[in-house]
């Protein structure tokens, strides 16, 4: 995340390597909203980590299966000109990202509902 943060904040380059243009300074909102949502998202990330709170797991979890979910239909559909793998590649590696993601929520929710009982 912090990556993609950063390629779309300060190496327009790389960005515009994958086929995306940038003709402008609407473009240009979109490139710096998507890099501080993204790192946003990074740093709720390290805070959970950091704090080994399982509640905040569930939320960075909840977020990523969310995002993830959504990227497994789109990045297929509208693949970048420089995507290191076909689109139905793209489209497998997802589902199996969102499964392990959906895992590890699960598994942590369960672990959040016994330490709520005790």
């Amino acid at each position: 995340m912090v990556q993609q943060a950063f390629l779309f904040t300060f190496d327009h380059q790389s960005v515009l390597a994958s086929g995306i243009t940038l003709s402008g300074i609407p473009d240009l909102n979109l490139f710096y909203e998507f890099a501080s949502r993204t790192f946003v998202m990074a740093i709720i990330s390290l805070f959970a980590i950091i704090t080994q709170n399982p509640h905040y797991f569930l939320v960075v979890l909840l977020t990523n299966i969310l995002r993830e979910g959504f990227e497994t239909i789109i990045d297929p559909l509208f693949p970048l000109a420089n995507a290191p793998m076909s689109p139905t590649g793209d489209f497998i590696l997802y589902v199996v990202i969102v499964l392990i993601e959906i895992w590890a929520f699960v598994t942590i929710l369960k672990i959040v509902r016994k330490l709520e009982k005790a």
